[in-house]
């Protein structure tokens, strides 16, 4: 049975920056729209502003008032924010930030209603957006707040060599050594053993976790954080089968490679596992949401104030971002179907000397 396509959300980003181009970019390529029905979230008149900037080929744009009414074979595009919306290329902008917000909430909306059915984001200015509504230090912390609740989302970085989670994210880091503790951490690995089963079909991940201080604390002579935090992380989580392995010293792990024997990695704070992940991987790697009910990706890199409007972006992280989310909603999809009606384990009565099968036990699966 054929597949139907997936209907993709985009949201335009930052106006100042290079969201427009690398969508652009990446549907100048007719086949992509043969992979998903894309719908933008942003404005036709601002599309058509950097293509005409970049010198980019026209596009088969179709301007849509709901994304029930999306078109396949064709760039959709729903207008969220006003027509008189300036653009100033390279610059922080209120308005370039509150477009940028507009776009966001709109499709947050419609993938609540279930009529689009992943969202991928444009790079936003995380200074810029900021209101009344949206008073966060980034997309992970509103996504979660939106759609998780009381539960907690984990920021993926990832291409198809390396993925790595964060056990903490978009804080100062004078704060990180006292937001790691063993509950957050347990809370972390098992999110993540849980995606990369669910969205990325790994039976048995392995995930390697890093460590705080360097050199792994050296025995408690540089911190004990590993000692009395991590491991027991590691065990509490062992616990409910996450099989975890560490705490590595960061430094030696990445320049040794040690990441090619692991499904998963575990860094304990946002440069930790971001500065070697975009050494490594820059132009093909991205952000993933795990942990949420929804799917969420978005390209690795930033506004990058500094090439907009000279048309120098690539749309490789961008594309990636597309690929996985497409990917992950079928794994999930198909994760859910195969996993729906568990068989029961069956239990025996050997009190008269005779095997007896008994199947009310209907809580105990395999």
């Amino acid at each position: 049975m054929e597949e139907r396509l997936v209907k993709v959300g985009i949201t335009h980003g930052d106006i100042n920056g290079i969201g427009y181009e690398i969508i652009l970019k990446t549907f100048s390529d007719s086949r992509m729209e043969e992979l998903c029905i894309p719908v933008i979230y942003g404005s036709s008149k601002i599309a058509a502003y950097h293509r005409k900037t970049l010198g980019l080929p026209a596009i088969n744009m179709n301007n849509i008032g709901k994304a029930e009414d999306a078109g396949t074979n064709r760039l959709n595009i729903i207008n969220c924010v006003h027509e008189e919306t300036k653009v100033e290329l390279s610059k922080p902008s209120e308005v370039a930030g509150e477009a940028a917000y507009k776009a966001l909430e709109a499709a947050v909306a419609d993938l609540k209603r279930g009529v689009i059915d992943v969202l991928l984001t444009a790079p936003i200015n995380k200074n810029s957006i900021q209101n009344d509504q949206f008073n966060f230090p980034g997309h992970t912390e509103y996504l979660e707040k939106q759609f998780a609740k009381e539960k907690k989302a984990l920021m993926v970085l990832m291409n198809e060599e390396l993925r790595v989670a964060l056990v903490t994210g978009h804080i100062p880091l004078a704060d990180v050594a006292s937001q790691i503790t063993t509950a957050g951490i347990v809370e972390k690995l098992r999110i993540f053993n849980q995606s990369l089963k669910q969205d990325f079909n790994i039976i048995k991940p392995r995930i390697a976790v890093l460590s705080l201080n360097p050199h792994a604390g050296d025995a408690g002579l540089l911190g004990n954080e590993e000692e009395t935090i991590i491991i027991p992380a590691m065990r509490e989580a062992e616990k409910s089968g996450v099989m975890s392995f560490g705490p590595f010293a960061a430094d030696g792990f990445f320049g040794s490679r040690k990441y090619d024997k692991f499904d998963g990695v575990l860094a304990m704070y946002h440069d930790q596992g971001l500065i070697p992940f975009k050494t490594l991987a820059m132009k093909s790697g991205l952000n993933y949401t795990a942990g949420l009910p929804v799917v969420r990706t978005s390209p690795a890199h930033g506004t990058a104030y500094d090439i907009a409007g000279q048309n120098l972006a690539s749309e490789e992280s961008f594309r990636e971002a597309l690929y996985a989310a497409i990917d992950i909603f079928r794994n999930r999809k198909r994760h859910k179907e195969t996993t729906a009606n568990p068989l029961r384990k069956q239990y025996f009565d050997k009190g008269n000397g005779e095997e007896k099968l008994d199947l009310t036990k209907e809580e105990d699966t395999l």
